[in-house]
């Protein structure tokens, strides 16, 4: 018997929902007695998967007025993937997703918080439904824009203040 080996290649840049494919492939040979078919079946699961960036935020010199800021949240997820992303409260003592801290290395703090719309109006947490923010994957790197706010008045030693904030995302 001859053999003879098919190599199949699936093209980079094709965004595509989750789930399985198939196709099947008759081959046709052909002798001279006449044609002979045969079929064999080619399958591809596509996984529903999601990755997930940020940059840093950096209010900037502090001197006690209210001072805004952004960071930018960036979700790639397989076309047509639903997703929720969360920022959690982050590592100051005591600090919670609608009170954040950012603490200098002799333990003061600064408050901030961190926003879903550029008007500070919709907080941004970690529970689904209700202070996340959602979308659907469409294979490319879609951004998120995270507004930052600290209020004015607070007083705090001079350091440099930090926290760090953990995005989690659900799909």
């Amino acid at each position: 018997p001859q053999v003879f080996t098919v190599y199949a290649t699936v093209p980079v840049g094709q965004y595509v929902p989750a789930g399985s494919y198939v196709d099947t492939i008759t081959v046709t040979l052909t002798y001279s007695t006449g044609p002979t078919t045969f079929q064999f079946g080619v399958t591809a699961s596509v996984v529903a998967s999601c990755g997930i960036s940020a940059t840093n935020m950096n209010f900037g010199n502090y001197a006690g007025a209210l001072t805004n800021s952004t960071s930018t949240v960036s979700v790639s997820c397989t076309s047509g993937t639903t997703y929720n992303v969360g920022l959690n409260a982050g590592v100051g003592s005591g600090a919670t997703v609608t009170n954040r801290k950012m603490t200098s290395p002799a333990s003061a703090t600064l408050k901030y918080a961190l926003y879903r719309n550029n008007t500070h109006t919709q907080n941004w947490g970690v529970t689904i439904g209700t202070d996340t923010a959602s979308g659907t994957g469409n294979g490319s790197a879609q951004p998120l824009t995270v507004y930052g706010q600290m209020a004015a008045g607070q007083s705090g030693n001079p350091a440099i203040y930090t926290d760090t904030i953990t995005a989690t995302i659900t799909h």
